[in-house]
């Protein structure tokens, strides 16, 4: 399957449910392997973070993305539409830190979408296939997501919140392409205890009674009468007979569990991959789902450690060694990457065949030629320069200092003949042209080296 994005920006107004503030939000297409992006065009510099879980600084209510220099309030239903309809590669351009909550659940979010259109790219998507167990569990709350082996995405999620109100509940797909007719007009709800907490302290100052269904658990005094009227600008407030606050219909008599479907969908997009398996999820919740979320995004990278990149030898090179000398400053017999094969926004993969001519196995060793660990490390480094270099328009003028490595590791040694391959990966965004990323190099498919690096960039007087 290829890569999708979307086919022209589309645009979507409303207020945010916590913050109560006017919100624009916009879709914008995106290249291939960008994913899910969030923008705060109202910041200087129009900051962006990546929808990732480990991004993920709080879970209360909702699903709150930071890097320390932008955050992201109430994520899940913006990143359930965009899973749902099946893309890869999306700009989320807001002009405050929370979405527009819209009805509060995600149908707006997929009708705009529709609209814009969605178009095919030139890469292949990125799917995680399950093929052993992973579960979490939460004793305290008895929250527990387990995902399995299956032959697409499917979901049954279970909640239970004690009350005989809602009931204990169940939702369920088998596919993702049902979350359109079958999960996305689903609205967020909450309960009336709830409620009254959020407003004591001063939360959901967008709310209505139109973005939210809120289950009545609890007698209706006349000070929270009041408190209802006043919050949702209503001469009148009642409860209906089936325990909801009036002006609200239920889709369906689960939609409480098929908006947790649909949180579900929203918060493990932050794997950051498409996902092949099967999920159940008992009592999930944001706090669950989002640990549940970066356990998958471990096991994924945990896999990738020992799994080199698949270049296409036969291919071109993105660029070559003479194009890799017009951005980094580095010369012979100091330039120790030949080829770049792939480049992103967070990732880089690069080449440097070894052969006996190289200068340093001349005293290491002779007799027994062994590349040393350093210049392994020297050469990850130089393949994440081109990373950060990348980021400005003249590569040229700048040199890069080495801040710190972390986490050194040299698995197998590296002799004349092999052909290394470096695959360089953001840990974190790259912020004042720092670069702190995962490198690991191999041959043969084989892991003999790894480390934690970070660099900088620094202009040449």
């Amino acid at each position: 399957m290829k890569q999708k994005t979307i086919a022209k920006e589309t645009t979507l107004k409303g207020v945010g449910l916590h913050t109560g503030k006017e919100v624009s939000l916009t879709f914008k297409p995106a290249e291939v392997n960008t994913g899910f992006v969030f923008c705060r065009e109202d910041l200087e510099g129009s900051p962006s973070i990546q929808a990732l879980a480990q991004y993920v600084t709080r879970t209360e209510r909702s699903t709150i993305l930071s890097d320390g220099s932008i955050e992201i309030h109430t994520s899940e239903h913006v990143l359930a539409a965009l899973t749902g309809m099946d893309l890869d590669n999306v700009l989320i351009c807001l002009d405050s830190e929370e979405p527009p909550i819209m009805d509060g659940s995600s149908i707006h979010f997929v009708n705009a979408i529709e609209e814009a259109g969605i178009v095919e790219q030139d890469a292949e998507q990125e799917v995680f296939e399950v093929t052993e167990i992973i579960e979490y569990k939460d004793e305290n709350t008895g929250s527990e997501l387990i995902l399995l082996p299956h032959d697409s995405y499917e979901i049954n999620v279970m909640v239970d919140f004690g009350s005989n109100i809602i009931g204990t509940q169940n939702a369920s797909i088998t596919d993702i392409s049902q979350f359109k007719d079958e999960i996305a007009d689903s609205r967020t709800f909450s309960f009336l205890h709830e409620i009254e907490m959020l407003l004591d302290n001063g939360l959901i100052k967008g709310g209505d009674l139109n973005n939210a269904i809120i289950y009545v658990d609890k007698e209706l005094s006349d000070g929270t009468m009041e408190k209802l009227k006043t919050a949702f600008n209503k001469e009148q407030v009642a409860v209906k007979p089936n325990g909801i606050l009036d002006n609200l219909n239920l889709h369906y008599p689960n939609e409480a569990a098929r908006h947790k479907l649909l949180d579900v969908i929203g918060d493990l997009s932050l794997v950051g991959t498409k996902i092949k398996g099967k999920l159940i999820a008992i009592k999930p919740g944001h706090h669950v789902n989002t640990e549940f979320a970066k356990k998958i995004s471990k096991h994924i990278k945990d896999s990738k450690r020992n799994k080199a990149p698949q270049i296409d030898w036969n291919s071109p090179p993105l660029m070559d060694v003479t194009q890799i000398m017009n951005m980094l400053p580095h010369r012979p017999p100091f330039l120790l990457i030949d080829r770049i094969y792939e480049l992103t926004t967070s990732r880089v993969v690069g080449t440097k065949s070894v052969t006996m001519n190289e200068g340093f196995f001349v005293g290491h060793f002779p007799g027994a030629p062994v590349m040393p660990g350093v210049l392994q490390v020297e050469a990850m480094a130089q393949t994440g320069g081109i990373l950060v270099l990348s980021t400005v328009p003249d590569p040229e003028n700048y040199l890069t200092f080495f801040m710190k490595m972390d986490n050194v590791k040299f698995k197998q040694p590296v002799v004349p003949g092999d052909t290394l391959v470096f695959d360089c990966e953001l840990i974190t965004p790259i912020r004042r042209g720092i670069c702190h990323m995962k490198a690991n190099a191999y041959v043969n498919d084989k892991l003999v080296s790894e480390a934690e690096l970070m660099a900088q960039i620094v202009k040449k007087k």
